[in-house]
């Protein structure tokens, strides 16, 4: 439910990039889905083009694992995803003291830290879930929820049998 919330929450946003300030493209913020979310595949969830920006989906505080997930992408930002109810700074605070546990050296602690971009808990998407709907997605968003379902679950439509033919 995620992807789709936040997939039709970034879509009507944009960018300007481009080399020169005269020549800039206009591009509207896309998230893609990257594989199965909870799959432990060791892959990222989602990515958003044209930022380049990863998206990590948990359930955990454990912060070992989200440190695993930014090694595995060499130290860039990532947003994680967290179906938890606590508050942002709060799961930040827990991380953080949870790691300096751990690792006594504060630039350590302080790098890891400075690669999460983004929590998302389940109260924000929320707030993403209404913003998009004021927008008009309700509909868009609830035929993602099921597209990804059935991709999920290995779901492929039978084709409907002719109980006229015996």
């Amino acid at each position: 439910m995620s992807f789709s919330i936040l997939k039709y929450y970034y879509h009507d946003q944009h960018i300007y990039w481009g080399n020169e300030v005269d020549q800039l493209t206009k591009e509207n913020l896309q998230l893609f889905k990257t594989g199965r979310t909870n799959a432990n595949d060791g892959g990222i969830d989602f990515v958003m083009k044209p930022l380049g920006r990863f998206f990590q989906v948990t359930e955990t505080l454990d912060f070992k694992k989200y440190f695993l997930d930014i090694d595995k992408i060499q130290k860039f930002p990532i947003t994680f995803v967290i179906k938890s109810e606590e508050s942002v700074d709060n799961i930040l605070t827990k991380i953080k003291n949870n790691t300096s546990k751990i690792y006594l050296i504060t630039a350590i602690v302080d790098k890891y830290m400075s690669c999460i971009e983004e929590i998302i808990n389940i109260p924000v998407l929320n707030q993403r879930f209404m913003d998009s709907i004021k927008l008009g997605y309700l509909k868009n968003i609830l035929e993602e929820i099921i597209t990804q379902s059935k991709v999920e679950f290995n779901y492929t439509e039978m084709p409907e049998i002719d109980e006229s033919i015996e």
